[in-house]
């Protein structure tokens, strides 16, 4: 231990409610209490298919300007991710530095992607005047969380990365002077709300330029065709060509707004942004044996597949922690495993290959962070 480590000290403030989520944090101080570096640990339940996990993810990290470039973060670091997996087996970074975290176990493991679509296709599939409001549509208000957070968690029910949301659930964007906040819209159709759509708050003074939609979920294609006529409808107000809404091509909303056409554009960082790291390998593995067994359609006991599990528990197949998060949550197949030259045993060929089909296909949803659940 260096010099100037010897003279801070660590410590956790106990869980706090920050926004629906339980945050503690995480810091240094010196000998005298004066703050030199602090992160925040955030406490949430994060899906892996249709299995939700406890997880905790760092956010909020700094280091004091007459402390930086002394290694102090990466004290603070190694004792969070120590405390964390004593309470979880997986953690979390919302938005990564490139080239910083992989050294503590981390790997990119979701990728950037929304979809950009044309006013135009929305008008030649939607029947009517395109200055007429769509019936249903009004705005929402904190009575409309609860069905909100129904509809989400059935959406996106087995789509890795997705948090499940709790009951108290509410990370809207408030407004404030100067500062935009979240705007919904809500459909309801015989008094029950069947979709709605989170816009990107517009500042004061910002030009009509743009509007982008941070969730739109709906109960079924027709509902989420009418929120999409009502988004274009308001941009036909604005005289805007365009709109762009943050949720995967494969979701039930991508494919409505695929049918009317519309561009997908994703990015896939080299290193940094979203990130995930295994701390606990066996609990993480044991606690997702229901999700594994559905991938793999085994459901009765079977000595195959009781083999190949203990084998991944222990390490002995896929011993990379990074590449097994990575397969775990879809972002790598049993393909991209090969291509990144990670070998698997032919007797585990088979149900590899079911337990990691990537995501996008029929068993498992591309994985995909939303917006409103960032930190």
């Amino acid at each position: 231990m260096s010099d100037h480590e010897a003279r801070v000290s660590y410590t956790e403030v106990a869980d706090q409610e920050v926004r629906s989520l339980r945050v503690r944090y995480c810091r240094l101080r010196t000998a005298g209490g004066e703050p030199v570096a602090e992160l925040e640990a955030h406490s949430f339940h994060l899906r892996f298919g249709a299995v939700a996990v406890a997880a905790e993810g760092i956010g909020g990290v700094e280091t004091e300007p007459q402390f930086r470039l002394q290694g102090h973060m990466s004290r603070l670091l190694r004792q969070a991710l120590a405390g964390m997996a004593q309470r979880v087996d997986v953690a979390f970074v919302s938005n990564g530095i490139e080239g910083v975290y992989e050294q503590f176990g981390f790997v990119g493991a979701v990728t950037e992607g929304h979809l950009v679509i044309p006013v135009r296709n929305v008008e030649q599939a939607a029947e009517g005047d395109p200055g007429t409001a769509v019936s249903g549509i009004r705005s929402g208000s904190p009575a409309d969380l609860p069905a909100m957070i129904r509809l989400y968690n059935t959406a996106h029910a087995r789509r890795p990365w997705t948090h499940a949301r709790h009951a108290g659930w509410n990370r809207l964007i408030p407004q404030a002077t100067w500062k935009p906040g979240s705007q919904t819209l809500i459909l309801q159709i015989d008094s029950a709300a069947v979709g709605y759509a989170v816009l990107e708050g517009r500042a004061f003074g910002d030009p009509l330029g743009s509007l982008t939609v941070d969730e739109l979920v709906a109960e079924n294609a027709a509902a989420a065709r009418l929120m999409l006529v009502a988004i274009a409808r308001l941009c036909w107000q604005r005289r805007l060509s365009e709109f762009t809404v943050r949720e995967p091509a494969d979701s039930l909303t991508g494919r409505v707004a695929r049918h009317m056409g519309c561009t997908y554009q994703q990015r896939f960082p080299p290193s940094g942004g979203m990130m995930a790291a295994v701390l606990n390998r066996s609990s993480l593995v044991r606690k997702l044996d229901r999700e594994l067994r559905r991938r793999a359609a085994v459901q009765q006991p079977d000595k195959d597949y009781d083999t190949a599990f203990d084998a991944l528990r222990r390490g002995d197949l896929l011993p990379d922690d990074k590449a097994l998060i990575r397969l775990l949550l879809g972002q790598w197949s049993t393909d991209d495993a090969y291509v990144h030259g990670i070998s698997i045993p032919k007797r585990y060929g088979d149900l590899c290959t079911a337990w990691f089909p990537g995501g996008g296909t029929q068993s498992l949803p591309t994985p995909y962070a939303h917006r409103l659940d960032r930190y």
